[in-house]
């Protein structure tokens, strides 16, 4: 179940990646409307289709989890996926419920008003994906040949949910109240349930699974849609975007701190090679938001450092509702979705988020630098010496010029990983490889750190994670191009 909830955290990020075209065109034409008295024809262009893409968000959700839930990751399961949506949503439509149940349309329950939402974009997206893995290379006899293997997916799928349909038009109800009940409990808290769920992020980040955590705040599952109200401009100034304010500060200002304060209290033999770390990560998260590499450097040699960082992301969500300071992304808390949020009309006091952020970076470097030297915690540039990895084996400098960094790298991490006499699968996230792995005992994990990885997580007997960062597409993509040559 660990692996699977992990596999769809995964497939998760492929829709979601497409949230920063988004950001870019409603973020450049607000900015646009807002130099103007009266609207502009091109603002109100470049906002519509920004829009096109968050109101869309069921169908692109549909179609990524098709993709990613299959272990061929082809066009015929995207198919698939959009396939069962529309057919889904069309049933369950409120004048088909009407139909379908004999009863007048004020009659309907309100769950079915809203069908065509994230939630139901997922399950469509993982009924077709299972059907595709079962069914791809299933051949029929020869007079019906030509709908064989993966032609045959689409036209089951659609069969499949209408038979899911039925169960669906009296369980999505309850499951719908359910999640209106989770948000609205969450909402009735404020800014405490601003900062409850701050902390629960984070603390879900080692598994991967704080991507179903987040779909009930950010997108409209469970009626909150914190993403799309606050892009789209339909919600209530100081409240929505209260989901994404408070990661602002954390992500551009104090984990970047919190880098400054581990090279600061790294040994000096050590500090050089801590710096390269450090800097590029740190960086990383200021300006784009992605903090897994940074995390991930201190999360399991420092976890008492991780917690503080949890408790600390759920402080400044906390503050940021109270004060009802917003702004928002639609990708991650960095300076560029800061940047094209600033002027959006529920942008509210987004500059403060500036203030807290660089009190919370002074919170950050102190608190941690007390605490790595008071508990001498092994981060980065601290290990004792008999820790110490060997440097990088994948230097492009003075190996072979020909081939790129994330080449010699992958070739480093495929050899420590036994080959493919070891390997039954290569996948990767936004940050992380994913690998499943026949016997862990063949994998040298030192040695795959010695690459410059900022971290190897085994998650279970047979799933293994190695966190390599924003390049990791490239890393996977030279992976699976070793794998492929030698099985060919």
């Amino acid at each position: 179940m660990m692996k699977y909830l992990q596999n769809l955290g995964k497939s998760l990020m492929l829709p979601v990646a497409v949230l920063p075209a988004a950001a870019v065109l409603m973020g450049i034409g607000h900015w646009i409307d807002s130099f103007f008295e009266a609207d502009s024809r091109f603002a109100a262009f470049l906002i519509s289709g920004g829009d096109a893409i968050l109101s869309s968000l069921a169908i692109l959700f549909a179609v990524g989890v098709a993709i990613g839930m299959t272990k061929a990751k082809d066009g015929a399961a995207a198919l698939s996926g959009l396939v069962g949506y529309l057919v889904i949503t069309k049933v369950l439509e409120s004048e088909s419920v009407a139909s379908l149940l004999q009863i007048d349309l004020s009659q309907v329950d309100m769950a079915f008003d809203n069908i065509e939402n994230v939630f139901i974009g997922i399950l469509a997206g993982l009924i077709s994906a299972a059907l595709y893995n079962r069914f791809s290379h299933v051949s029929l006899p020869d007079a019906f040949a030509f709908f064989s293997g993966k032609r045959l997916v689409p036209i089951l799928t659609a069969a499949t949910m209408l038979l899911v349909s039925i169960a669906v038009l009296f369980v999505w109800p309850v499951v719908y109240g359910w999640l209106v009940s989770f948000g609205t409990m969450i909402s009735n808290l404020g800014a405490a349930g601003a900062g409850l769920y701050g902390f629960f992020n984070r603390l879900l980040i080692p598994t991967g699974l704080h991507h179903a955590l987040n779909n009930v705040f950010w997108f409209d599952v469970a009626g909150i849609n914190d993403i799309g109200n606050f892009w789209d401009g339909n919600g209530e100034p100081g409240v929505t975007g209260r989901y994404m304010a408070g990661f602002f500060p954390i992500m551009m200002f104090g984990l970047p701190a919190a880098a400054l304060a581990m090279y600061h209290t790294a040994r000096t033999k050590q500090r050089k090679q801590a710096a390269s770390l450090l800097m590029a990560v740190g960086f990383a998260s200021f300006f784009t938001g992605v903090t897994e590499p940074l995390e991930f450097s201190f999360m399991f040699l420092a976890p008492v450092l991780y917690f503080v960082h949890a408790v600390l992301t759920g402080l400044s969500l906390f503050i940021a509702a109270a004060f009802q300071w917003t702004a928002g992304f639609t990708f991650s808390a960095g300076f560029v979705d800061y940047f094209l949020s600033f002027r959006l009309p529920l942008a509210n006091q987004p500059y403060m988020l500036i203030l807290q952020g660089l009190a919370f970076a002074v919170v950050y470097y102190f608190l941690f630098r007390f605490l790595i030297v008071k508990l001498d915690l092994k981060t980065p540039g601290r290990q004792d010496d008999n820790e110490l990895a060997e440097e990088p084996t994948t230097n492009p400098e003075s190996a072979n010029e020909a081939k790129d960094k994330h080449t010699l790298m992958a070739e480093t991490i495929y050899t420590h990983l036994g080959k493919k006499e070891n390997i039954d699968s290569i996948d990767n996230c936004a940050t992380r490889l994913r690998l499943e792995i026949q016997d862990m005992d063949k994998v040298n994990q030192d040695g795959i750190k010695k690459t410059g990885v900022p971290g190897v997580q085994q998650v279970s007997k047979n799933n293994l994670q190695i966190i390599v960062g924003t390049q990791v597409q490239a890393v996977a993509d030279a992976l699976q191009k070793l794998y492929n040559e030698d099985k060919s």
